[in-house]
Formats: structure tokens, sequence, C-alpha cells
């Protein structure tokens, strides 16, 4: 029942409280702020939201952000943004070691990628929260021999330190996927992503045919085989038109992309809007896409299916975790992805199904469930 997951969660905040544990640290690449934020910060500002109205202290470390100041309060936790993208992790280990942020009770980490290696120097209750292991987005964003020594850091150097650390994973397809590099099964949970109240049905659709793709305009986003996949349907659909919602380092080449193949005045690049703007997109579109070649979660298809829309998104493990294939949308290979987004725009009665599906089963996915489930975890840490 709606409040029942915040009432759980502050009997369980106080229980902590009376073990001594007040003073929460937080570790993250990035936050909220910075011009690159994606799903991994949503969901740290989501979970941290929660724990300070629970009473906690939480404090959120991470790096430099553009345009953004060293320290900041948001949703009653403090954040200290400094260091570099790669001079964060140093910093950040050796403040915490010597206590320059203040002393703490417990610690989360938040593992993306390049690990804080908190076993090894964090005497506190900790727990690990690891969204996806990269895998193949290595090669995309670094060259050749940095990507095998990234993918080597994250699947056979690192795990050791990790083998028995609490760890929170987004899906059960993540968790598989830590259990194959090593992780004990014991010490891995699972808690699903939350789905904001804000992402709900409302309005019409659009007239004619329509897409729309929420993303970091990335290379692992794989947007250019997106824009492929749009051709193709639009071929099969006259009208088409895809909306793509996001900034990122790979915006101009897919500007160039689009151009190119003179679909300016049916493609379109809206870079980020606010929450309003981002919801009604989501509910005028047919249906909302993705071609990521990894996720640990696909936020956007959640989002969307909030707002009672199908997807159509490749068959990736954390594409698997938001979208049940068939159920509330379809999850395809790549070079099928244009044909089964055609399929789907054509059938109308299966789109209204899938879609109908799709915004149940997200209205059990909340962010205080989420929240919850993490500090579950914390808590057992720290008995």
């Amino acid at each position: 029942m709606p409040g029942d997951e915040l009432r759980e969660l502050d009997e369980i905040a106080e229980q902590m409280h009376q073990q001594g544990i007040r003073r929460i640290h937080t570790l993250a690449w990035r936050d909220l702020d910075d011009p690159d934020g994606g799903g991994s910060e949503v969901h740290a500002d989501e979970f941290m939201t929660r724990w300070a109205a629970a009473g906690f202290e939480v404090l959120h470390r991470t790096s430099a952000a553009v345009g953004q100041p060293a320290m900041s309060r948001r949703n009653g936790y403090s954040v200290i943004r400094r260091g570099s993208r790669y001079t964060v992790f140093p910093r950040a280990i050796a403040a915490e070691t010597l206590h320059r942020m203040g002393p703490y009770d417990a610690l989360v980490e938040i593992w993306n990628g390049v690990p804080w290696f908190s076993p090894i120097w964090c005497r506190t209750p900790r727990i690990t929260f690891l969204h996806h292991v990269h895998g193949p987005m290595w090669d995309q964003m670094l060259p050749g021999p940095l990507a095998a020594c990234g993918r080597a850091l994250e699947t056979r150097l690192a795990p050791p330190f990790y083998r028995r650390s609490p760890t929170v994973t987004p899906s059960e397809a993540t968790r598989e996927e830590l259990l194959e590099i090593g992780f004990l099964p014991e010490h891995v949970t699972a808690v699903p992503n939350g789905t904001d109240a804000r992402f709900s049905p409302g309005g019409r659709k659009s007239e004619h045919p329509s897409l729309v793709a929420v993303c970091r305009l990335a290379p692992v986003k794989r947007l250019g085989l997106l824009i492929d996949a749009a051709v193709t349907a639009r071929a099969a659909t006259p009208g088409l038109t895809l909306t793509i919602v996001g900034n990122g380092p790979s915006r101009p080449e897919l500007e160039a992309k689009v151009n190119g193949l003179g679909a300016r005045d049916w493609i379109k690049f809206t870079g980020r809007v606010d929450q309003a703007d981002l919801v009604d997109l989501y509910r005028r579109s047919w249906l909302v896409v993705s071609a990521s070649l990894a996720e640990g979660w696909g936020l956007s298809l959640t989002e969307g299916a909030g707002c009672g829309t199908a997807a159509v998104a490749t068959n990736i493990r954390g594409h698997r975790s938001s979208v049940v294939d068939g159920v509330t949308g379809i999850l395809a290979e790549p070079s099928d992805l244009g044909n089964a987004i055609a399929r789907l725009l054509c059938d109308h009665d299966l789109r209204a199904q899938l879609a109908s599906a799709a915004e149940a089963r997200v209205r059990s996915m909340t962010w205080d469930a989420s929240a919850l489930g993490i500090l579950r975890v914390l808590a057992e840490t720290a008995k």
C-alpha cells in the first residue's frame, strides 16, 4: 500500500539511529546536477532524498561539475564536488580515510565502471551499488589498450575484493552478471529501480506514428543504430517521427547523420527538457525506444510505461529487466529493431495491450520501495 514503504523505512532508520548510525556518505562518479548525469544519478538522488527525510545526515561525494559549486545542498542532503572524472577517486578515498569530510557511520559506494575499492580502506558498515557490468561499453569509451585495461579492472582485478561485500543491483539480470565474474550469490541483492508517480497516463497520442528516445547522447546508447531503425520503420509507417531527448558528446555526429539522411523534418533533437515536457512527450508518443548496447536498467522504458506507452528496445540484460518481452513491449536484435518498431506501430490492438500491461506493471515499482530495499541491505550489514 502507498506509504507502507516509507513507514518501514522510518522504522529501520530509527533502529539504525539507536545503533549509532546517523551519518552516511555516498561516493559516486557524478551527481544529478552534472551536465552528463543520467539514470544512475537519478537513482542516487531518489534514495538519498528519502534517507535524508528519514533523519540520516547524508553526504554525496562526486567529481566537479561544470557550472556547479564545490559544495551545495539538494533535497535534504549535502553534495561535495571536487576532482576531475579521474582524480575524484584518489581524492575522495584520501578524504574519507583522513575524515576530511567529517566522520561517518556508514558508506555507500556507487561503482560505475571504476571501483572505489572501499573493502580495502573502509572500516564502517558499507554496501556497494553496481548498476551493471560495462563489458562491451569499454570499447566505445576508450581506445583499444585502455578499453582492455578497463574491462580487466572491472571483471578480473576488482571483483575478488568485493566477493564477500554486500552488493546491490537494480535487476536479476545484473545480479547474474555479477555472479559470472565471481561475486558470491549470498552477498548480492537485486532491488528494482523505481518510477516516479508523475509518469502517469494522460492526454492523447499524436495523430501520426511517433517515437521518443530519452538518454545521454553517448556511443553506448547506439543512437545511430536507432536512427537507422527509424528510417526502416518509416518506410512502412509514413509520417513517423522520432524525438531524441538528452545531450552528450555524440550529438554533433548524430545531427550530421540526420542531416545527411535528409531527415531533419522528422527527427528532432530537444536537448534536456523539464519534467513536465518529458511526461508530455512520453504520453503523446506511440512508442518509447532504445538501442543501447548495455544498461543496468532502462529507466526511460519504465518512465514511458508509467505514461501508458509501450517499448521497443534492443534485447540486452538491462532491457530485459525493464521490459517483459511480448507483455509490456518488444525486445529485438539490433538487426531487426526497425522491423520490430514498424510491426508494433502497425498493430494498434497489440500496442494498446502492451501499453496497458506496461503501465500496470510499473505501478508497483516505486522509488519508496527502492530506497527501502537498499536501506534494508545496509541495515543488515550494520547488524
